[in-house]
């Protein structure tokens, strides 16, 4: 096939030959990277069909008429009130004490299905299905251990696991759903072929990779008891979902739990496994190179194809709404393109795949609409011309985050953020303000031995110190506080977003404490202990510090 007969199939699947990278260059993909991708997608060819498009999602403004609500951002395992890591009960209790104090939202970090075989895959972001939820997140509401430091995952979880099938034990689960059914065909299997090293359902026995076929027929037989606990699990951690939501709106609550929806999932999966063909194979999704990866990144995770059509995308969507008051889209901008990479490939060896853009945003209206449920979407990084107007347009926020508001290094005024975006200070990915003031970021940049944006760690050092001034200047009164003094820095901070005209603020529960340490630190595995800080013992709302920076926020929003 001639080069040119290659680029103009490749357009026709939605592939884009050439792209523009984060510093502003054009960059052409390589041939071979553009039939490796031709290959995995098959005769696939894009329509970008027309629904719905005057419709708009559910809004802010319905859910709280004539006001800007506040909300506040929780790592779910990190709450206090249960043995070894929170849980949905712990959110209840939160909801209720955060509800009576002015707040209108909680965002949750994803509660989607893990492999519960293999309970040292922990990042939330990496899911066997965004179809169903968590069972070690079901409610037990148990009095606090009250043990200080990391969560270790295994005996956790094993531990959890453990007191749920105790609970659980009796007569067979009435199961309706062919997904759910799946899902819990899945994880017996997975669970039984783990113990015998396979870790992938593509290395199981070829009869067991088709989810409709004889063998996995008689293994559901033999297994039934097994496998409806794993339907009853989902069930109990669905009605536990539905008590969270519903004591936040008996604490008043306009919104209450916004649910964090992952750009993708595992391709060894749940929801891969049962429904091959609804998702994209032979690649793997990430990001092309910029400024800060200059790699690239590859995520090692698949996503749903862009012909899988509108129900897949919609049953993805309402699992995450349908207990909830709203849910943040993680990577927004798969909603019209992602960066796809031939499985086993190098990151900078992707290609931009094109999504039916409008479809999707129609679809993603009338979910929102049918469930009551605001949308936000994560719209950081390298972001295509006019993908912010259209994702606007259809009613979802975007994120402005604190310290991406700038004017070359000095940070814009409040009345600058944009009206249709959520106010952030951070997010899981980025440093608490605490951390930041005191440069503990830059602490873990020097001890991952990871490169410098200003070039080496010294000299982020004496950058750091020169956006202190500016970020004081704009947020704060009086003397600047030391570096390590940054107490009156981040009840500053939180009056700051509460002032923009953002329709919502949302800060981390780190930051209403005056944490240091971060959740997460990207492209770290166990040089970082991500997903694994629980808050400190004794630490709640009803602190002094965190009433202040509470009120502080709630204030000015009101």
């Amino acid at each position: 096939m001639s080069d040119a007969a290659l680029t103009e199939r490749a357009r026709k699947a939605g592939l884009a030959p050439e792209w523009i990278d984060a510093s502003g260059r054009a960059q052409t993909v390589a041939p071979d990277t553009l039939r490796s991708v031709l290959d995995a997608l098959g005769g696939y060819e894009l329509a970008d069909a027309q629904i719905c498009g005057e419709e708009r999602c559910f809004s802010i403004e319905e859910a709280a008429p004539g006001r800007r609500v506040a909300g506040i951002a929780v790592q779910l395992y990190g709450l206090r009130g249960s043995d070894g890591f929170g849980d949905l009960g712990a959110l209840a209790r939160l909801a209720r004490e955060a509800g009576a104090l002015g707040i209108d939202a909680i965002a949750v970090s994803p509660i989607h299905a893990p492999f519960l075989a293999a309970p040292d895959d922990i990042s939330p972001y990496a899911p066997s299905s965004r179809l169903f939820l968590n069972p070690l997140y079901a409610a037990e509401n148990l009095p606090d251990d009250g043990r200080d430091g990391l969560i270790d995952w295994p005996r956790a979880a094993r531990d959890k696991i453990a007191r749920l099938r105790e609970r659980l034990t009796g007569a067979p689960i009435p199961c309706t759903d062919a997904r759910l059914r799946d899902h819990a065909r899945f994880e017996t299997l997975d669970a039984h072929f783990r113990a015998r090293g396979l870790y992938r359902w593509q290395d199981w026995p070829v009869a067991y990779r088709d989810p409709r076929g004889a063998e996995v027929d008689a293994f559901a037989r033999e297994h039934a008891a097994e496998i409806d606990f794993h339907i009853a699990l989902q069930k109990l951690t669905e009605e536990s979902l539905a008590e969270a939501q519903a004591e936040a709106r008996d604490a008043g609550m306009a919104i209450g739990p916004i649910a964090d929806v992952a750009v993708g999932m595992s391709p060894h999966g749940s929801h891969a496994w049962s429904a091959p063909n609804e998702v994209l194979r032979g690649v793997t999704i990430g990001a092309p190179p910029d400024i800060f990866n200059p790699s690239g990144q590859n995520w090692g995770l698949t996503a749903l194809s862009p012909g899988a059509g509108p129900a897949a995308f919609a049953d993805t969507w309402s699992a995450s709404m349908r207990h909830a008051g709203g849910v943040r889209i993680d990577h927004a901008m798969g909603l019209c393109r992602l960066w796809v990479i031939p499985e086993g490939g190098d990151p900078k060896d992707g290609v931009y795949l094109r999504y039916p853009m409008r479809m999707l945003l129609g679809t993603l209206a009338q979910v929102s609409r049918h469930h009551r449920a605001v949308v936000i979407g994560e719209d950081l990084g390298t972001v295509p011309d006019g993908f912010r107007e259209a994702m606007r347009g259809a009613g979802i926020l975007g994120m402005e985050v604190l310290w991406f508001q700038r004017d070359d290094r000095r940070f814009l005024a409040p009345e600058r953020w944009s009206r249709q975006a959520a106010a952030l200070t951070t997010t899981h990915d980025l440093p608490t303000v605490a951390g930041w003031w005191r440069g503990q970021d830059i602490d873990w940049l020097e001890r991952l031995g990871r490169k410098s944006e200003h070039g080496d760690v010294a000299a982020e050092r004496w950058a750091r110190h020169e956006d202190r001034a500016h970020l004081w200047s704009a947020i704060g009164r009086g003397l600047e506080p030391s570096p390590e003094e940054p107490e009156r820095v981040v009840q500053s901070a939180l009056e700051f977003v509460g002032r923009t005209p953002c329709e919502i603020a949302i800060v981390p529960l780190e930051d209403v404490l005056g944490l240091a340490e971060q959740p997460n630190i990207p492209g770290t595995i166990d040089e970082h202990p991500n997903w694994r800080r629980r808050l400190p013992v004794g630490r709640s709302l009803s602190d002094a510090q965190s009433r202040a920076s509470l009120e502080a926020l709630v204030g000015t929003r009101r």
